[in-house]
């Protein structure tokens, strides 16, 4: 029988850094946080074969004493937690102890660091847990740290890494969103000799957008911000047209911490039903700020995990405000029927940012920021007539975000120019709420499209889509009031499930007699239908009411009621709304526009395609080279 005994600690040290660090981007996530703790307003991350044999991370942040280095390496040794009670309120990125200690475990770190009170640093070297050196040298103020060979005494777990190349994707995705989750410090992140990004920290979330994102998204954002129950709710959210088939896109953060949460991640989805297609997943970076006793970050070493005291509340927060957000919003997609140039997009100035140590040469870096901004700020307001939106795109080669500047009111307005944001401009649904003189119904396009003209802008509307979003939202009302009306059928639609399709109309039955079916057992192993939704009636089949049912099989729990419901009017309304290739008279396109602008989103159909879109009298005259 084998012997017990305890392990000794250069062992323990090494299981415990399995847990911490996984791998190389786990090393950067974990000393970047530790310089945002430490109050810094600059960091600098460099990275080398992917992390694999070196990283640097130098903060310009409070730094830490000589007698204070040899705890710092010891296991669970902390400045952030005194007593227990605070684990119940973190405030601090990392509070357990362990970072400094699992990454000195299995590779050879070098730190050196000075306090901004001590007139000289410490040089301290540790390999494999084990203390080298720890020496007096002249340093700037701040800490930076080496990490060299990591997992040089862990083959086992070297051989489990991925090529440099990936491992430095990994990093390089880390620093994104450390740098979209605190807009106020600036990051320069150097991968293989190369910058591959680096932010002002002028607090103005919108321009790392930019810059890590690309234009295209950042002018389709939608800002939220709101305060609810002890609770804020800011950041950008993107428009139904920024979407992607993986949820990559959707950065939440709580307290500045980037997590993975499945409540968020529900609230923001079930936000964008009916504005998105199916297995499409919306662009957020949203960032939640709540009392930390309400939020629990110690559930796991990578800190990646959170629970809230109040799941349902921070579910029908979220919820609601991303949703009043995207029905307040213009989601009209614009055609373009020529791609911008690639060139026009602007780039970071050539200068690259200095170390966060080199005072004197960051407020020359930043200063020189602010005098480029304005020269841009005043090339854009410059001028003797009022430019359009689309030929202020046309015209912004090296653009510099900036919030719009208010313009005072003069009582002669002829020929002033006004300031227009790119990425903040005003848009409004210009013939919503109007009457019908102030636009004109061109004609219908391969029996399926509406040509509109509105001022300068040419809309085109799906028939198919709009008749099926209006039918959708009538009968959304209809459930809600209570006013669902069935229409009886004669003879009755018999159908014969099977076994498995009889247990899910049993289980479901309550909910197809709320939208008006009336079904009935029918002999042996059949089912009679005597009545449907008026709506559906002359369409309905035992097939549609097959398909209906077959849909329900992913969900049987009563949790998912309320999705099923959404989902099954959806089908309802696609299999009776108005087919393509249907000739309509105008009469009856007014109508049907009629009723689709009385809708909180007339923008996408329930299944989240567009019923709109528009093409600018500028794009057109661009085509025929009437305008270069």
């Amino acid at each position: 029988m084998a012997q017990i005994a305890v392990l000794d600690q250069e062992t323990i040290d090494q299981i415990a850094a399995g847990e911490v660090v996984e791998r190389p981007a786990s090393v950067v996530k974990e000393l970047v946080e530790n310089a945002i703790d430490a109050d810094s307003t600059a960091v600098t991350v460099e990275v080398k074969q992917g992390g694999i044999t070196f990283i640097r991370i130098t903060d310009n942040g409070c730094g830490i004493g000589k007698e204070q280095l040899s705890l710092a390496f010891l296991r669970h040794a902390t400045s952030k937690l005194k007593k227990m009670q605070d684990l119940w309120a973190i405030g601090s990125l990392g509070f357990r102890g362990e970072a400094l200690s699992s990454i000195a475990a299995v590779a050879q770190v070098e730190m050196i660091t000075k306090q901004r009170e001590d007139l000289t640093g410490v040089r301290y070297c540790i390999d494999g847990g084990r203390e080298q050196s720890c020496d007096e040298v002249g340093a700037p103020d701040g800490t930076t740290i080496l990490v060299r060979n990591l997992f040089y005494n862990t083959p086992a777990r070297a051989k489990f890494l991925k090529t440099p190349a990936t491992e430095g994707n990994y990093i390089t995705g880390y620093m994104e969103q450390l740098a979209l989750s605190h807009p106020q410090i600036s990051f320069k992140y150097i991968l293989n000799g190369q910058l591959r990004f680096q932010t002002a920290g002028n607090g103005k979330l919108k321009e790392i957008i930019y810059q890590i994102y690309g234009r295209d998204i950042t002018e389709e954002l939608v800002e939220i911000g709101c305060r609810k129950e002890g609770m804020d709710i800011h950041g950008y959210i993107g428009k139904p047209v920024v979407s992607r088939g993986n949820r990559n896109f959707e950065n939440y953060y709580v307290n500045g911490r980037y997590v993975k949460d499945r409540i968020l991640m529900k609230a923001i989805e079930e936000s964008y039903r009916g504005f998105l297609m199916q297995h499409q997943y919306p662009f957020t970076c949203l960032f939640l700020e709540l009392d930390g006793g309400k939020v629990d970050v110690n559930v796991h070493p990578s800190k990646m995990e959170v629970r809230f005291s109040d799941q349902e509340n921070i579910y029908q927060s979220v919820k609601q405000v991303l949703t009043d957000a995207l029905r307040g919003a213009v989601l009209v997609p614009k055609v373009q029927l020529e791609k911008e140039s690639k060139s026009a997009r602007s780039k970071p100035s050539e200068a690259q940012m200095p170390e966060p140590f080199e005072e004197k040469r960051r407020e020359e870096y930043l200063h020189r920021l602010e005098n480029e901004s304005k020269k841009q700020e005043a090339s854009n307001t410059a001028g003797e007539t009022k430019p359009t939106f689309s030929a202020f795109r046309e015209n912004t080669e090296n653009y510099h975000i900036k919030k719009p500047v208010p313009q005072q009111q003069s009582s002669n307005d002829g020929g002033k120019v006004q300031q227009i944001s790119l990425f903040d401009a005003d848009e409004h649904f210009p013939f919503a709420g109007k009457d019908r003189a102030a636009y004109r119904i061109i004609g219908q396009l391969f029996d399926t499209y509406w040509l509109i003209e509105c001022g300068d802008e040419l809309y085109i509307i799906d028939q198919h889509a709009a008749h099926e979003k209006v039918l959708y939202e009538q009968m959304i009302k209809s459930h809600k009031r209570r006013e669902i009306f069935s229409q009886m059928v004669s003879p009755p639609i018999v159908i014969q499930p099977s076994m498995q399709e009889r247990q899910l109309l049993e289980t479901h039955i309550e909910l197809f007699a709320e939208y008006g079916f009336e079904v009935e057992e029918f002999g042996l192993d059949a089912y009679c239908i005597r009545s449907v939704p008026h709506n559906l009636y002359g369409i309905a089949t035992d097939r549609l009411f097959m398909e209906l049912l077959s849909e329900c099989s992913g969900s049987l729990e009563k949790n998912d009621s309320r999705e099923l419901i959404g989902e099954k009017i959806a089908t309802m309304a696609c299999k009776a709304a108005v087919k393509g290739n249907n000739r309509m008279s105008v009469p009856e396109m007014q109508r049907l526009i009629d009723e689709l602008l009385t809708l909180d989103n007339p923008y996408q159909c329930p299944h989240g395609r567009p019923t709109i879109i528009k093409m600018s009298k500028t794009e057109l005259e661009k085509k025929f080279r009437r305008i270069v």
